[in-house]
This record gives C-alpha cells, structure tokens and sequence, in this order.
C-alpha cells in the first residue's frame, strides 16, 4: 500500500463518516426533541465536533484530516501538498461526503436520494458561509504553528461555536455542501443555492490565507535569536 493510497483511504473514511454524523445526528436531533430546531442543532453541533475531535486526532497523523476541498487548496497553494495529490484528495472527498449522507439515510430507513428543499439563500447566508470558512482555515493555518498538538480540539471547537454564530449553521466545505444538497433532513441544502455557498467558502478561505501572512510572519520573527552585542 503506497502513503498516497493510506492518505485518501483516510481521507475518505473521515469524510464518510464526518457526513454521515451530520445528517443522522440531524436527524436524531429532530426526532428525540420532537421537532425543536434548537435542540436538534445542539445535538447536530455537538455530535459533528465530537466527531470531527476523533477523525482529525486518528487519521490527521495520516492524511493531514482535511476532508474538505478548501483546505485541501489552501494546502495546495501554500506548496503543502503536490497538484495531483490535491486534486485526488478533492475528489475523494467529494465521493465520499456523498456516500456518506447515503449511509445516513440508509441508517434511518429514509430514501436514499433526496434533493434538498431546505432554503438556504441570500446574502447573510453567503456571508456567513464566508465567515464560516474564513475562521476554520485561520484556525488550521494558525493552529499548526502556535498549538499543532492542539488541532483536533482547536478544530472541533470552531466548528460547534460557528454552528451557533453563524446563519447558515456553518457548513464551511464544499464537499459537505454539495453532499448536503441530497437530503431533505435538517442538514439539507437545495441544490440551487449550492453555488453561491461554495463561492463564499472559498472566498473565505483566500481571505483567511491572506489575514494568515502577517500573523505567521510576525510568529517567525519573533522565534529568530535576538542578536548578541
């Protein structure tokens, strides 16, 4: 087995079953709370953190626990990871995150496929798909050099507070958006509205790569040996 078939092995199984989380703990959500949103979000952002703790913590060692086009191209960008690498990585989440939101159904005896109807549209949803995306990637690029022990937690967290502070409940992947589009559960998206969310993610994260520079320069210079006089 070569490191590039361990890396999208990992890459798959995380994504699989981050998707699998989202969907089904929405569904779980909804009907242990008898259709009370706030509680089924609560339940939806403390199993996906939970779950995404556990993934990065296992599989991060192999594959870097992207599971999510935009980090894959941040990498990318920043020469962190090959073009052909990137681009399987990218698509094996995308088969992935689908797969796994058909787990999902499957679990819970729903039809497998079925587009989105929930709304998800306008320009504060954008936004905050946007914000969303800005602080994960900030997290990860800041969180490798300041606390790279620390990212499973630093992760995980993010993602519960943006599902709370954020109007779209914080999607802030591609793949995860897409795959969202095939189910009409408390975690779907319509298929129409899919665009403009992965635009504004990866708006999100050029900005966070940007907002990144200075802070990351500022962390090296000051790791530099004060001169001796």
């Amino acid at each position: 087995m070569t490191p590039l078939f361990r890396k999208l092995v990992a890459e798959f199984l995380g994504t699989l079953i981050l998707l699998a989380t989202v969907v089904g703990s929405g569904v779980m959500g909804i009907a242990l709370s008898k259709g009370n949103d706030g509680v089924a979000l609560l339940a939806n952002a403390g199993a996906t953190a939970a779950a995404l703790y556990s993934l990065i913590s296992i599989l991060g060692p192999v594959s870097g626990a992207h599971f999510n086009p935009a980090v894959t191209l941040v990498a990318r960008l920043r020469g962190e990871i090959g073009g052909y690498d990137a681009a399987l990585y990218i698509a094996t989440q995308l088969v992935a995150a689908i797969l796994g939101v058909l787990l999902a159904h499957a679990m819970f005896d729903l039809p497998l496929v079925q587009p989105g109807t929930h709304v998800r549209a306008g320009a504060a949803q954008a936004l905050s798909e946007g914000v969303a995306t800005f602080g994960l990637l900030l997290t990860i690029l800041l969180g490798k050099r300041f606390r790279a022990d620390s990212m499973a937690a630093l992760v995980a967290s993010y993602i519960f507070a943006a599902y709370w502070f954020t109007a779209s409940t914080s999607f802030a992947n591609p793949a995860v958006t897409l795959a969202r589009s095939l189910t009409q559960t408390f975690a779907g998206i319509r298929p129409e509205d899919v665009a403009v969310f992965v635009a504004a993610q990866l708006v999100g994260a050029a900005a966070a790569c940007v907002a990144a520079l200075p802070l990351l320069g500022a962390l090296e210079t000051s790791r530099r040996p004060e001169s001796v006089h």
